[in-house]
């Protein structure tokens, strides 16, 4: 008989599209013989999936503007779902891990109290070492864990160097979004649904905007492309995050580039997602750090083109010029060069976009992560 897993999701849908991770990670591993049930909070809808088991029993964890508050109801909605999950026959609990604090811990204690195994997948493996998270947290957690999934082998590699931990870690891609979106065809339909210029090469920056996001990278590259490329706009959507947008402002500013640049700063609703990637004709991906992007995996699910930074991670999941492109991360003048070319040549545009179709359908597919996972599994 298989053993029951538990995922453990407080996130969820808030604040964002995570709920589709998990929600895909279990369609992969009911499709693979695993029992599976989610617990999560009460702002996310129960997606229906055939013999999924669906909990909300973390109720209204993100509502009240006291932290205290919120951890205590976090704790409560921890203690039902882990006390719930383990008397229903689960063996595996299986959290997603972006930080570390004390509410992690505990739910990795009251796990291993009632003899439960536990499985972290590791998103951000800086979150370990930000000064706001203590060492001993940080390796309280990681010695909790029976263990460990990640994404690619650049995050598998920071994991060792920072726990000096080699077993028990498996490398599990990050899937795609095709299940839960809808794709649209029509990119005048969706330019006049955002009221977005119809006659203008459109260049997407997409999702939350934090500092090592590089978007002051792509401003001033943008500047320059315009010389040879006036009839382009740059998109920004997404909404800032623990950082105003000030700096921004100022190098569109400085540079005369309001009339250029079209400003949706704000929460962008999943109804609305589809519509972005589809009015766009490049997204353009800056970063200056990351161990994984749900934001490239969305793009190519919603069969746009990608142009993204040359880290580890990244190349990892993109060829240049073959299924994507790459430019050198941090530098101006090699984005300017390289963004000239791609916007010079749109068949060789359309191919590689052909090219990201094919990939995200192959190798991302969340029936081969519910084997690997399961797979992985199978060595507790």
């Amino acid at each position: 008989m298989e053993r029951k897993v538990a995922i453990i999701d407080t996130l969820g849908s808030h604040g964002g599209a995570f709920h589709f991770y998990t929600f895909g990670q279990s369609m992969g591993l009911i499709n693979s013989g695993c029992d599976v049930s989610i617990y999560t909070n009460n702002e996310t809808i129960d997606p229906e999936i055939s013999k999924l088991r669906f909990f909300s029993f973390y109720k209204n964890i993100f509502a009240s503007k006291s932290r205290i508050v919120n951890g205590l109801q976090w704790i409560l909605g921890s203690i039902q779902s882990i006390v719930h999950a383990r008397f229903s026959g689960v063996s595996i609990f299986h959290f997603h891990i972006f930080y570390t604090n004390i509410l992690v811990v505990l739910n990795l204690l009251l796990v291993k109290l009632l003899f439960g195994k536990v499985v972290l997948t590791i998103h951000d493996v800086s979150s370990f070492s930000n000064s706001e998270n203590s060492i001993l947290t940080s390796n309280l957690v990681y010695k909790l864990a029976d263990l460990l999934l990640t994404h690619n082998q650049f995050s598998r590699d920071e994991i060792v160097k920072k726990t000096q931990l080699k077993n028990n870690i498996y490398i599990i891609p990050h899937g795609n979004y095709l299940p839960f979106i809808n794709v649209q065809a029509n990119k005048i339909k969706s330019r006049k649904y955002l009221n977005l210029p119809t006659d203008k090469t459109i260049l997407l920056f997409f999702g939350m905007i934090k500092k090592v996001k590089g978007l002051d990278i792509l401003l001033l590259a943008f500047k320059k492309v315009l010389e040879k490329n006036p009839n382009t706009v740059l998109l920004i959507a997404g909404k800032p995050w623990e950082n105003d947008f000030t700096v921004y402002q100022q190098i569109i500013n400085k540079n005369n580039l309001s009339g250029d640049v079209i400003l949706h700063t704000r929460f962008i609703p999943n109804a609305d997602v589809e519509h972005y990637y589809c009015a766009s004709d490049l997204v353009v991906l800056p970063y200056k750090k990351i161990y994984q992007s749900g934001v490239l995996m969305m793009t190519l699910s919603y069969e746009r083109p990608a142009l993204v930074s040359n880290l580890p991670p990244l190349k990892e999941v993109l060829i240049d010029n073959e299924n994507g492109f790459l430019f050198k991360s941090e530098d101006v003048n090699d984005l300017v060069k390289k963004l000239n070319l791609i916007l010079s040549d749109k068949n060789n545009l359309k191919r590689v976009q052909k090219n990201g179709r094919v990939l995200i359908n192959d190798k991302f597919s969340w029936d081969e992560i519910g084997i690997l996972t399961k797979k992985a599994y199978q060595t507790l």
